[in-house]
């Protein structure tokens, strides 16, 4: 993955969801078609969400559930790329 990665795959499920701009939406698709670990992360997100949206489509959560749940999601993405970014520069500085 490169330095670029974590800006990409925070607007994953944007892209999944149909919220990005025309521009936005080509520049993350370049981006997945020259980038394999973000393309796989991008295709296991989509995979995740359809077998959510399958299991739970009879069941409406709570809109505090809701919210509880995207900032939980939110914060382990924040997490996650903290820890890619700081594993890069301490690959760099070798």
């Amino acid at each position: 993955m490169g330095d670029e990665c974590g800006d990409y795959l925070s607007q994953i499920y944007e892209l999944i969801d149909g919220e990005l701009d025309d521009a936005g939406r080509a520049r993350l698709q370049a981006h997945l078609d020259e980038c394999p670990p973000c393309l796989d992360e991008y295709e296991l997100d989509r995979i995740l969400k359809a077998l959510v949206q399958r299991s739970c489509a009879c069941e409406h959560a709570p809109d505090t559930l809701r919210t509880q749940i995207l900032q939980r999601i939110t914060s382990v993405r924040v997490n996650q790329t903290q820890v890619t970014q700081v594993t890069q520069v301490r690959i760099q500085e070798g």
